[in-house]
């Protein structure tokens, strides 16, 4: 991928409608408090990038959102609805609108790039006719730049390629909300800029709403609308890229160094 194919994350525009609101948001496991309050609202067509120190509840928050985790207090709205009064097939179907890309892009090794795609097409969309899942198998392998690769299994593909795959599958069902863990984990500094320039490309194709969790700062710079930074179970600091690199705070500003 180009880099003149890639769209700034700062021209990207959201309407105002919060798709996400957290309001005291609590998560411990045992006496281990890792969320202690957090107050955080995403916009639609908003890229956020969440970072912070290992261990201070990047991944929890996320999967709270997903719904992987139940938070244990405070309130957890997804595109209008809380979370926690939602009767469980409401939940069911409010979680087929929010799609999660694992670290490990969590591939079926022993089926084909083509199965893999086809695979939650079958389990959510049953009703589907084979011509339509052929047509949305070719449209999410267009979006990710893997048409020649779909015959092939995912041990014949590379880490890049593996990546592409997960976010393929991921946005065949079409979600309203896309949530990433470390999207570029593992990969090489080329490659990662084309995985984040790619999760620019669909925010913009789609006007998704992205979540980012990232070491990563190169990623953090080309993606974030915005970007938060848990410290101690709390939003200890939130911004633009520019804002925070030059926060006077040197606990900020080691993040960009």
């Amino acid at each position: 991928m180009t880099p003149q194919a890639a769209v700034s994350a700062h021209d990207s525009k959201h309407d105002g409608r919060v798709v996400v609101e957290m309001e005291h948001l609590r998560k411990s496991f045992g006496s281990n408090q890792v969320l202690r309050d957090i107050h955080l609202s995403i916009r639609k067509g908003e890229s956020l990038v969440v970072l912070g120190q290992s261990g201070t509840g990047k991944s929890v928050l996320i999967k709270c959102i997903v719904g992987l985790i139940d938070h244990d207090e405070g309130t957890l709205a997804i595109l209008g609805h809380n979370i926690s009064e939602l009767p469980e097939q409401e939940l069911i179907d409010l979680r087929k609108k929010i799609g999660f890309l694992f670290q490990s892009a969590a591939l079926y090794d022993s089926m084909t790039v083509r199965e893999n795609l086809e695979f939650p097409l079958r389990r959510q969309l049953s009703s589907m006719t084979q011509e339509t899942v052929d047509s949305l198998i070719k449209e999410a392998l267009q979006n990710v730049g893997l048409s020649a690769a779909i015959e092939k299994t995912p041990s014949e593909l590379s880490g890049g390629m593996r990546k592409r795959l997960g976010l393929a599958r991921t946005l065949i069902l079409k979600p309203e909300i896309m949530l990433y863990d470390e999207p570029t984990t593992g990969l090489d500094p080329i490659t990662s800029k084309e995985i984040s320039r790619l999760i620019l490309e669909v925010q913009n194709k789609y006007d998704t709403t992205s979540i980012i969790i990232t070491h990563d700062i190169e990623c953090a710079k080309l993606t974030a609308n915005r970007i938060i930074v848990l410290k101690d179970g709390v939003c200890a600091a939130e911004g633009t890229y520019a804002e925070l690199s030059h926060s006077s705070d040197p606990w900020i500003r080691s993040f960009f160094e």
